[in-house]
């Protein structure tokens, strides 16, 4: 996480005389009560425009994309130059060469390192990331792959903007990085949970339900409020055509993106979860704020500092821009 970490009251009394009376209401309901911003906050009013902003990404996201793959590694007990594919995501600033490969020498990488950068999946690519990876392990199964989540969220803010789309985006977003360390079947270690299957869905006609206008003033946030309906009207019947045709009969813990609250309910509902099911996707929101796809693998760090017992089945989910989701069938 950045080093600069504020509440959501002192976020609040930065932004109000901006965004007005309204923004306060948004962020006060928004589950969110701190967040880690790429920045100190004085230095947002002076940036000039998009070529700027897009710098301090470059800058910020090589710092913290270095630290998270570094400290993953370690805990994995696998070396950087072990590394055979490296991906990296991200949907909140633009980098040629991108972040992987300006990490490659920082990080000790081999010349040959196969490099997979994505861009355009949100929210949605801390999940569909490690089923990526894993189908790459499956051709694969000698070789050591790395997922990088970069996301800087308070760089696209847009301060003239007052939709509510923005006001929301504004209330929610925070930065953060999350690095995955994945191994093939025949160098697995035993060490945290494996993926057995994964499933993607794009839902029909949701096109503009998220995503980014991207123009002169850099990005700017489409977010309608079709997401909750979304996930009433697809996403129970998806979960569980996905376990039975994988045969399983019970999840035990649920590794779920923290959209925003109403999404959580939503998905409470959906799924007919206990409250208590959803608690590290809740305190993720509550304590770093909404961290696009690198919130999914903080709820997923989470669960393995807490996991079930060996042999349960864990359900990692998210959604993004496409309208789509992604779900990734784990097993401790």
């Amino acid at each position: 996480m950045p080093r600069h970490v504020y509440t959501q009251d002192e976020i609040v009394a930065e932004l109000q005389h901006v965004a007005g009376p309204v923004f306060a209401r948004f962020a006060r309901s928004s589950g969110v009560q701190t967040r880690h911003l790429a920045l100190p906050r004085e230095r947002y009013g002076p940036l000039n425009g998009f070529t700027e902003t897009n710098d301090a990404f470059i800058e910020v996201a090589l710092e913290l994309g270095e630290q998270a793959i570094t400290q993953a590694c370690a805990r994995a007990g696998v070396s950087p130059d072990r590394i055979d594919l490296i991906a990296s995501t991200t949907v909140t600033g633009l980098a040629v060469p991108s972040l992987e490969a300006r990490l490659a020498g920082r990080l000790g990488l081999k010349p040959d390192v196969k490099r997979l950068p994505l861009f355009g999946l949100g929210c949605v690519a801390g999940a569909a990331g490690v089923a990526r990876l894993h189908d790459y392990l499956c051709a694969f199964p000698d070789h050591v792959a790395v997922l990088l989540s970069v996301e800087l969220c308070s760089l696209t803010m847009q301060r003239q903007d007052h939709a509510p789309a923005n006001l929301v985006a504004s209330s929610l977003f925070g930065d953060g990085a999350a690095a995955v360390v994945m191994t093939g079947g025949q160098v697995a270690n035993g060490e945290g949970p494996a993926v057995m299957a994964s499933r993607s869905r794009l839902y029909p006609d949701t096109g503009d339900v998220m995503g980014w206008d991207i123009g002169s003033d850099g990005f700017r946030i489409v977010l309608s409020t079709g997401v909750v309906p979304i996930v009433e009207r697809y996403l129970g019947e998806d979960v569980q055509g996905f376990l039975k045709d994988e045969g399983v009969e019970q999840v035990s813990v649920w590794v779920c993106h923290p959209g925003g609250p109403k999404v959580i309910d939503a998905i409470e509902r959906a799924l007919r979860l206990p409250p208590q099911a959803l608690d590290h996707t809740r305190n993720s929101l509550r304590d770093k704020g909404n961290l696009s796809s690198a919130s999914v693998l903080d709820v997923l760090s989470a669960t393995m500092r807490d996991p079930p017992a060996p042999g349960e089945y864990g359900l990692m989910m998210a959604m993004g821009p496409g309208f789509c989701s992604e779900l990734v069938l784990l097993r401790w």
